[in-house]
């Protein structure tokens, strides 16, 4: 199984500061944290590091700090070694796509070949109003999705592409340098929408990532695997992942004492239910249903963060158990 986490980037205000200290942190020691996690996550065997690509905290903006995705993803390249680095989505509306490959072709190089590009159709729209972006229909956002990863991946390996598009196109654009991993960065396509989205991740993606309950879950890979029937292409090819929160302790008690963790307020029960909540050996039953679905990797959110207790003992006594 592939086994990332997110970085604590400030999206979900994890980063004011410790629950029990007045003292807010400033945006220096902010960073400090953003980095120190994402170092631990490397020394503890994570595979890669990820974060968010938005400018507005949720649920609500609340003018807390948010790093903004591929300046963090530059800086992190340089401050770890091993571990890949990933985007949880990057938004296909907020950059043009010869832009978006030339920064991943980048990032690919500056890291010694650790790119994992994720993108995604777009969904907050009052972050797109906030900034200025066109908030198209469902179809049109997906249809810039699709045809943004056309380009880059055009980009990527041609020496000059040449698009025509209904959304985008590019003339004799080049990307220089190319990125070094072959055939090229994996790509990795979020979202579940059945009737398009994942259309896109059957005929484009090497990784795909939509979450739900078990369930929901095997629903959504059956919708996948005739998508990629339809478009001749072995679903075997595309490593299904899923995104949950992680909430890990020790014993029950200390579960059942923290209550639900769900920054959108759902209530405990389903917040577990739906979740990688519990103690490790709990945890692991978990992910073992998923596993038996054809879930081939976990991104999970650690729902405590500043705190890394729960990035520990997933890595300790969670992740061991499925390599």
């Amino acid at each position: 199984m592939i086994f990332g986490t997110f970085a604590p980037q400030g999206w979900k205000t994890e980063l004011s500061g410790p629950a029990d200290s007045a003292q807010r942190w400033s945006p220096s020691e902010q960073w400090k944290v953003v980095v120190e996690v994402t170092q631990l996550a490397e020394e503890l065997g994570y595979d890669s590091i990820w974060v968010y690509d938005h400018m507005h905290n949720v649920p609500v903006p609340a003018n807390e700090s948010i790093f903004e995705c591929w300046s963090t993803m530059a800086a992190l390249s340089q401050l770890t070694s091993r571990i890949r680095l990933g985007q949880m989505v990057s938004c296909a509306g907020y950059r043009n796509p010869a832009m978006v490959a030339k920064i991943t072709s980048n990032i690919d190089v500056i890291s010694g070949g650790r790119l994992d590009w994720g993108i995604g159709a777009g969904w907050y729209q009052q972050e797109y109003a906030a900034y200025g972006y066109d908030f198209d229909s469902n179809a049109d956002r997906i249809g810039q999705m699709a045809e943004t990863v056309e380009i880059v991946k055009m980009m990527w390996s041609e020496p000059q592409s040449t698009f025509e598009g209904r959304h985008f196109s590019v003339k004799g654009a080049e990307c220089d340098p190319k990125p070094i991993q072959s055939p090229h960065p994996p790509v990795w396509i979020g979202g579940g929408g059945e009737q398009l989205t994942l259309r896109v991740v059957a005929e484009h993606a090497d990784r795909s990532n939509f979450g739900g309950n078990p369930q929901e879950f095997a629903h959504k890979v059956s919708v996948l695997r005739r998508h990629c029937a339809d478009v001749a292409r072995d679903p075997s090819d595309i490593v299904m992942t899923w995104s949950p929160d992680v909430f890990v302790r020790e014993s029950e008690q200390e579960i059942a004492a923290a209550g639900s963790q769900s920054l959108w307020g759902e209530p405990e029960e389903s917040w577990r239910a739906g979740n990688l909540v519990g103690t490790p050996e709990q945890v692991c039953e978990k992910l073992a249903v998923y596993a038996d679905l054809g879930c081939g990797g976990v991104v999970p959110w650690c729902a405590d963060y500043p705190s890394t207790e729960t990035l520990e003992l997933f890595a300790t006594k969670v992740m061991p158990e499925f390599r």
